[in-house]
């Protein structure tokens, strides 16, 4: 078993910067994890992960232009490093090997 480890929110997280392959900002990630899991997530709560994964080297920032409609403030867009995609490939493993153990009577109650 891998020494890091990936709590369920920074595995969600990461996983939709993922997804969202280079136009992941606040928002966006915000928006992409109410619509594709139904829940609800602070602005508070996302941005102490997103730093708490860049500080561990899984994610990496850039800031974007300025814009109009957003009152000239620039964007923070995050993207998954190496490193980060190496611990969500080891994270993935962990689990499908315990979706693996489970014996096929285990879901026939």
């Amino acid at each position: 078993m891998s020494k890091h480890h990936l709590g369920e929110f920074e595995e969600v997280v990461m996983l939709t910067v993922a997804i969202l392959s280079g136009k992941a900002y606040g928002i966006a990630i915000i928006d992409e994890l109410e619509t594709r899991l139904n829940r609800k997530v602070s602005i508070g709560a996302l941005q102490t992960v997103l730093r708490r994964l860049e500080k561990k080297g899984y994610l990496s920032s850039e800031l974007g232009e300025a814009t109009q409609e957003r009152g000239g403030k620039r964007k923070r867009f995050f993207k998954a490093t190496n490193y980060g995609i190496q611990i969500l490939e080891e994270t993935k493993k962990q689990r499908m090997s315990l979706w693996n153990a489970i014996p096929n009577l285990s879901f026939n109650s």
